[in-house]
């Protein structure tokens, strides 16, 4: 498929006196918008913007802004940093600097996939944005004891190969990747072939060539090993969309304790869908973020 942006380029970043960079791609108008610009955040970590570009559909009454988070695919790579750089208030100082750039922090709207949904709820929290006006929390979680539980829980049905690969996780890609492939087809991506784009996302941590896991790993190794934001969440205060698929490693038990905790939220779940819904019931998909956005 053909993505035709309206803009692309890099935005320079600076973290304790080095300029990085990040790579952002538009869709839509933002110097004559009619409606605040959506902000899209990619899940991993690790991963790119690549397989949510679906969302560009919105494109034609909103803005939408893409973005290759620090370390990944199309933004500058880090490897002389220890585990401990890696933090979730630099992503989110990231992603302020991406609004500041776009001059957009006084109106926007923000979708977070997987680990984007947990950076999303962790910007709302820590800062308070006044220009945060709604959140798309798409197949994410608030505990990662629970995500675990629920892989771990759904691994059962595989054959061993798949269970044995997927406990040894990113210690041995050459096992895991195989395993965390044969897993995504029925809980990953339930299309009959793998999007490109999907693929080319997956292939920035697990490819046999440009794959560069060190986020993915200092994440994990570090400040979402045992992330846990439930106690928290009543601190969201803005209008929020969760959505999950019912075939998700976002079970319903993973949404219920961000269900409960929200003043302000409604839940849907896509039927036929895994952690992809934007592909799997992509038309479903915009119809309700548009129904949420423009409410």
């Amino acid at each position: 498929m053909s993505w035709k942006p309206d803009e692309q380029g890099e935005i320079p970043f600076t973290v304790d006196g080095t300029v990085y960079s990040t790579w952002y791609t538009v869709f839509g108008d933002l110097k004559h918008r009619k409606n605040p610009p959506l902000v899209v955040l990619h899940g991993g970590p690790g991963l790119s913007h690549d397989y949510l570009l679906p969302l560009s559909d919105l494109s034609s009454s909103r803005p939408v802004i893409f973005y290759d988070q620090l370390g990944n695919a199309r933004s500058t790579h880090v490897h002389d940093k220890p585990q401990q750089f890696w933090t979730i208030d630099l992503f989110i100082d990231e992603l302020v600097n991406l609004l500041r750039h776009f001059n957009i922090e006084d109106e926007f709207d923000l979708l977070g996939h997987s680990w984007g949904g947990m950076l999303a709820l962790e910007y709302e929290i820590r800062r308070h944005p006044k220009g945060f006006r709604r959140l798309v929390l798409t197949n994410s979680l608030a505990s990662m004891e629970m995500w675990d539980r629920s892989n771990a829980e759904l691994a059962k049905s595989f054959p061993e190969w798949v269970q044995e690969g997927l406990a040894i996780g990113m210690k041995d890609l050459k096992k895991f990747g195989p395993a965390a492939k044969e897993f995504r087809k029925k809980h990953g991506c339930r299309l009959n072939t793998f999007p490109e784009e999907y693929v080319r996302s997956l292939d920035y941590i697990f490819g046999p060539e440009r794959s560069d896991p060190t986020v993915t790993v200092a994440m994990f190794s570090t400040g979402l090993k045992q992330w846990n934001i439930i106690e928290k969440i009543p601190q969201v205060t803005i209008p929020v969309l969760l959505i999950n698929g019912r075939y998700d490693v976002s079970q319903d038990f993973v949404n219920q304790p961000i269900f409960h905790g929200l003043s302000k939220v409604k839940w849907t779940t896509f039927e036929e869908s895994s952690h992809t819904p934007f592909w799997e019931e992509r038309d479903k998909y915009m119809q309700r973020l548009d129904e949420f956005l423009n409410y």
